[in-house]
């Protein structure tokens, strides 16, 4: 009974060619479908928008650092566990997770190299670590990267991407605050410059420590910078609030000194720093 039962397929799907996982990203700002290959050769932002995806520190090193040659340092600083932190697992064990899955070791990475022929060190954050979070380490090692630039005579570059302090360290975690300003004091006393680089998320003690100590302030379009979220400040006082914790508003406010596209952040920085350089 044909009239029940088809008895050939409508669509053959025989045919059908699997699209390879991974070769397509959707914007969250428009929603547009990119490929790889496109995101790539736009420096992972969208060309319809402009809307900024987040890259980890090495696509940093490479977009900043002549011919994206560069010398990582620090590379083998590793998490304690001084509070025997446990919540759905324990603290050592979250991280070596993290580093399992990821292949990424901590949350920031320092390197040092040419920019446009001039000597910078780049310390980065990675948001894919734990969140970006801070946690003894983090702060160890921009502190050593503030060391570093000293060494050098040459500008430091902190490009924040993090959701705050890392809870796991409790208030070792919040003791990185005082030792990265002490850092960028001294720093400031060589009249180095300190560049920071907001990216999305710049959030919590990140903010309220060293992001928003530079010489210079530079965002990332569209970046949320803030302290408390808006979903957290929302709940507390049971009001919705206007978009306040943008880069755009901020600049408008005098939070943020300017907002740089990707593709023009490393002529831009090189730039700035050629005017900043102060003969000793």
């Amino acid at each position: 009974m044909a009239w029940f039962k088809r008895v050939t397929p409508s669509i053959r799907t025989t045919d059908k060619r699997d699209t390879p996982e991974g070769l397509w990203a959707k914007c969250d700002s428009c929603g547009a479908m990119l490929h790889k290959k496109q995101l790539e050769d736009n420096l992972f932002t969208c060309p319809q928008c402009a809307h900024h995806f987040r890259i980890a520190p090495y696509k940093y090193f490479s977009l900043l650092f002549d011919e994206g040659e560069c010398t990582e340092f620090d590379q083998n600083l590793r998490a304690a566990d001084p509070l025997s932190f446990t919540d759905t697992k324990h603290y050592p064990d979250r991280v070596h997770d993290t580093i399992e899955k990821s292949g990424k070791t901590e949350a920031v990475r320092n390197a040092y190299g040419k920019c446009e022929g001039a000597d910078l060190v780049v310390s980065a954050m990675d948001f894919g670590f734990i969140g970006g979070s801070m946690g003894s380490v983090v702060g160890e090692k921009i502190a050593r990267a503030a060391d570093r630039a000293i060494q050098l005579d040459a500008p430091l570059l902190v490009i924040s991407q993090s959701g705050g302090a890392r809870m796991m360290e409790g208030a070792f975690s919040l003791m990185q605050m005082a030792k990265t300003a002490a850092r960028l004091t001294r720093l400031g006393e060589k009249k180095l410059p300190f560049i920071s680089l907001m990216t999305d998320p710049t959030m919590g003690g990140i903010s309220a420590s060293f992001a928003m100590l530079g010489d210079l302030n530079i965002s990332e379009p569209k970046a949320l910078i803030g302290f408390a979220g808006p979903r957290v400040i929302r709940d507390t006082i049971k009001r919705d609030l206007p978009e306040f914790q943008r880069a755009e508003f901020l600049l408008e406010h005098g939070f943020v000194d300017m907002i740089v596209h990707r593709k023009e952040l490393k002529q831009r920085l090189a730039k700035t720093l050629a005017m900043m350089r102060v003969e000793v």
